[in-house]
Parts: C-alpha cells; sequence; structure tokens
C-alpha cells in the first residue's frame, strides 16, 4: 500500500498525477493506522513549518510517520514536506520537526531574491540509484524561502542560489525533494520513475 499523507497543506492532486504516471498507485489518507503500516508514504506540503508540523501533531500523524520510517518503509518528502524531516526549522519562530534528519531549516540569505522561485539546475553530490534518468545539469522547478542547514551527510544533489541548496536528500529509506517534481517536467518524471524502481526493488511491505 502506498499512500499520501492528508494533512491539509499539500498539493495532493498533482503529486497524485505524477506518482501515477511514473507508475506508483497511490491512495490519500490521513489515518494513522494505515500510515504506519505503508510500504511508501508520500509527505507533501506548501505553507508555513509551524502550521504543517501543528496539523500533523494534532492529527497524530507525526508518530505514525516517525513508527513508519522506523520499520523501514520508504518515507519521500516534497518541498515543505522535506523540511518536516528535520529536527527544528526557525521559519518565524522555532519549532521542532519530525527530527528523522538532523539538521535546521533556516531562511535563505538575502544576496539573492528571496523566495527562491522558478528553475533552477541539479548538481550531484553523490552518485545514487535516484539518478538512473537523468544527467547532471538537468532543470527543476523550486518555490521556498527556507532551506535544510547540516552537516550535508544527507544530501545527494544540490542547487547553487548564492549558497548550495540541498535540492534531493536521501537517509537510507528516507528521501526528500525540496523542489517540486510534479511540477518538474520531463526531469521529475524521470526522478519519479527511478523512485518508483527503488521502491519496487529495495522495499517490501504491504
Amino acid at each position: 500500500m502506498n499512500i499520501i499523507v492528508d494533512y491539509g497543506l499539500g498539493n495532493i492532486k498533482s503529486a497524485q498525477m505524477a506518482l501515477n504516471k511514473a507508475g506508483i498507485e497511490t491512495i490519500v489518507s490521513d489515518n494513522p493506522a494505515l500510515i504506519e503500516k505503508a510500504k511508501f508514504i508520500l509527505l507533501p506540503g506548501v505553507g508555513a513549518f509551524r502550521d504543517a508540523i501543528s496539523a500533523l501533531s494534532e492529527k497524530k500523524l507525526d508518530q505514525s510517520i516517525k513508527k513508519f520510517a522506523d520499520n523501514g518503509g520508504l518515507l519521500v518528502g516534497i518541498c515543505l514536506g522535506m523540511q518536516l524531516l528535520y529536527d527544528r526549522s526557525f521559519e518565524h519562530g522555532e519549532y521542532e520537526g519530525l527530527g528523522l534528519v538532523k539538521g535546521d531549516i533556516v531562511k535563505l540569505k538575502k544576496e539573492k531574491k528571496v523566495p527562491h522561485m522558478g528553475w533552477n539546475n541539479l548538481k550531484i553530490y553523490r552518485k545514487d540509484p535516484l539518478f538512473k534518468y537523468i544527467s547532471e545539469g538537468e532543470y527543476v522547478y523550486f518555490v521556498h524561502s527556507y532551506y535544510a542547514h547540516s552537516q550535508n551527510d544527507e544530501m545527494i544533489a544540490y542547487a547553487d542560489y548564492g549558497e548550495r541548496i540541498p535540492a534531493i536528500i536521501r537517509k537510507g529509506n528516507i528521501i526528500g525533494f525540496q523542489f517540486h517534481p510534479e511540477k518538474s517536467g520531463e526531469t521529475g518524471v524521470k526522478l519519479l520513475k527511478a523512485l518508483g524502481e527503488i521502491l519496487n526493488d529495495n522495499f517490501s511491505g504491504n
């Protein structure tokens, strides 16, 4: 079972369409019990970190997502969904995240226009099966004002925007896209296709 987590702050329809196109059939759910038993979950997200983590907590989805990740299922976060995977965010205050990836979410520096919005190219930092169908320098679509600041142990691709922005992260069974693959044209399709192959080859579940 593959689930898109519905907590009220995500581009669920477009994400589901993109996953379906890549061969990953999903259902949409906010049921904690189902989420814990899934094979794959997608954590989407648009808006403010504070609102998102509060919504997850109110629905008791934060604990279900942590249990799911601890059980070895494939967890993927997109945009704000990726940022929620980290320890803390400093977006309009200080808020605890899911704590599945070490690091903080901090505001982009002002040397460049904020938000970082539009197309930017990917630079591969570490080899990974996710890059099976793409090449160095392909463009993807970003919309964000905050980014992940860490030791970069989890970073596998980045974008330059006055500083190095982690664009794709991976920590074992946890993957994050700072950009929107569902809005990133053929490159997004190819990344999700590779994601589907990783899911089918390496993960088991309901």
